[in-house]
């Protein structure tokens, strides 16, 4: 009795849950998140999928087909299952993501691929688990605890390795207070083992016949459940915190963007105040070119300009005006006039004109030869 509501219970559950699963990870799969973690969700459902594959067969097969629970076909297939199990479940381990170290069995996992892990557990374990069922196939003498042991050992392993990978998840998460049912979901399979492994001949010399099937069905049922539900709290942590990281992500990506763009500004302020300065300055000649232009010097101060640019850099006022046959006060007087329509002052006074006179060829109004 015990036996079918824990196989009837266990295919309910873990075939749903195992769908959902399947479910999540296509969606996640659509909506392109990371290939690593969406894998691991892959190898959960599937490991959830087997007990519940696997349960269903039992009770196909102990209720439907009245077979005895302990036929040794049926514990064959239920070690076959459990190390399907196992398989899967270490296939997931790497995805758990956690800032630590991970384990031996995580890392050992990593060092080959999926096909090249699977091939290598199934090998392995092929030999193995062929060598028990030769040698326990046909003989009443050993008993189904015996054939237990080729999976005991990697049950155990597993174990282990789920409970340091989950705690070290969790802890990421800042979920500490994880511990304790990780720790729980750690015992209840010690327990399921310890339960297949002990004779049962041996315990009833101790416990009654009906509280050890009682306690062998409520571990199988509650450490399955505790698994699922582990699980379910990890894949839901772990999207929230994926998305938390986008959302942090494409606020530093903003962040970037924006001193980007305030650098970006400042270098056009300071462009823009170099293009200013640069109009500034055109205008400023401009203003001088087109003042230049208006300026409209009499026939006489043309031909003083031109003087000067001939003798100018070498000659003073007086002597200028007497190569002009001129006096020098009215030599000097157009000196001045033309100063002041150019709008020249100060020191440097004579050279200024001289330059203006040069560059504007006012040596074409005398009747000397450039020969400067």
């Amino acid at each position: 009795m015990f036996s079918t509501i824990e196989y009837t219970v266990t295919a309910i559950v873990c075939l749903i849950s195992a769908i959902v699963i399947q479910r999540i990870f296509s969606k996640e799969k659509l909506r392109g998140a990371d290939k690593k973690a969406i894998h691991g969700i892959k190898w959960f459902g599937l490991a959830i999928f087997v007990w519940g594959l696997g349960a269903l067969v039992n009770l196909i097969m102990v209720e439907g087909l009245q077979w005895p629970s302990t036929n040794k076909i049926l514990i064959y297939f239920g070690v076959l299952v459990s190390l399907a199990n196992s398989l899967f479940i270490l296939l997931s381990l790497p995805s758990i993501e956690h800032p630590q170290k991970p384990g031996i069995v995580v890392r050992l996992v990593q060092r080959f691929s999926v096909r090249e892990f699977i091939g290598l557990f199934c090998g392995v374990l092929g030999m193995i688990t062929f060598v028990f069922i030769a040698s326990s196939y046909g003989n009443p003498e050993i008993s189904n605890n015996f054939i237990w042991l080729i999976d005991i050992p990697i049950s155990i392993l597993v174990a282990i390795s789920l409970l340091y990978e989950l705690n070290k998840a969790f802890v990421g998460r800042q979920m500490r207070f994880m511990y304790l049912p990780t720790f729980a979901l750690f015992v209840l399979i010690v327990i399921a083992v310890c339960h297949r492994m002990i004779p049962q001949d041996r315990v009833l010399q101790f416990i009654d016949q009906q509280f050890w099937g009682v306690l062998g069905s409520i571990t199988a049922i509650s450490f399955k459940f505790l698994f699922i539900l582990l699980f379910s709290i990890l894949l839901y942590s772990w999207k929230f915190l994926s998305e938390k990281e986008q959302q942090q992500s494409l606020a530093q990506k903003l962040e970037i963007q924006k001193a980007k763009l305030e650098k970006e500004k400042e270098q056009l302020l300071l462009a823009n105040e170099s293009h200013l300065d640069t109009i500034k300055t055109l205008k400023n000649n401009l203003k001088t070119i087109k003042a230049t232009s208006k300026i409209e010097l009499s026939e006489r101060q043309k031909e003083v300009l031109g003087y000067l640019a001939y003798y100018g850099s070498y000659k003073s006022y007086t002597e200028i005006a007497q190569e002009m046959h001129i006096s020098t006060d009215g030599f000097q007087t157009h000196i001045h006039q033309i100063k002041k329509m150019l709008n020249i002052s100060g020191t440097g006074g004579k050279e200024q004109l001289i330059a203006f006179a040069k560059a504007n060829s006012f040596l074409q109004y005398t009747s000397l030869k450039d020969d400067t």
